[in-house]
């Protein structure tokens, strides 16, 4: 069996379970979300921090009545729930700065993240005498300090990869919608 026939066997498991409209459907919200990112890439950031914002707020506010139904780790839960709140509220009280703060504080774990997860891989690639997971951790290493010592620069390009990523991905779900349609056809004849 080669890759294409258990990619094509996957969508078709897929197609069974969801109908083929609804990846469309998907595929184009991703496309559209795409081109916001590209076309207003500061509106758009903002947006999706005040979404974020609001979510959390409301969660928190869903945990802490949860806590009636269910009282296990009740200590952590209200301290989630709190967290959640507060930053739920400052979000909404400050779109525009925490739009910068959030996506900054995210080019920062990444960064760290990748330079931790390089360093695994260097490792391994030590040790095991492995050439590609070397390279793979010293190439990681080095985007990790990059996003470090150019956090600004990572969080002003953060929306166009995000907006090119949504679009590949949008494209691809129209591909797969495409695809599951026939395969729901051909299976309904």
């Amino acid at each position: 069996m080669t890759d294409s026939d258990s990619a094509i066997n996957s969508m078709t498991a897929d197609a069974q379970l969801f109908p083929w409209w609804l990846f469309l459907l998907w595929g184009f919200l991703t496309l559209i979300i795409g081109l916001m990112f590209l076309i207003t890439p500061g509106v758009t950031m903002e947006l999706f921090v005040t979404f974020l914002g609001a979510y959390w707020l409301v969660g928190g506010l869903f945990m802490i009545g949860g806590l009636v139904v269910d009282r296990t780790n009740m200590g952590l839960k209200i301290l989630l729930a709190v967290i959640n709140i507060i930053a739920g509220a400052l979000i909404l009280a400050y779109p525009l700065y925490s739009t910068v703060f959030v996506f900054a504080f995210l080019v920062l774990f990444l960064g760290f993240w990748a330079i931790f997860i390089g360093a695994v891989h260097l490792f391994h690639g030590f040790t095991k005498k492995d050439l590609g997971n070397g390279v793979l951790g010293g190439i990681s290493i080095v985007f990790g300090i990059l996003l470090l010592t150019h956090t600004f620069v990572a969080v002003a390009l953060l929306p166009f990869v995000a907006g090119g990523f949504c679009i590949v991905s949008g494209l691809t779900t129209v591909y797969i919608a495409v695809v599951a349609k026939k395969v729901a056809e051909a299976s309904a004849a």
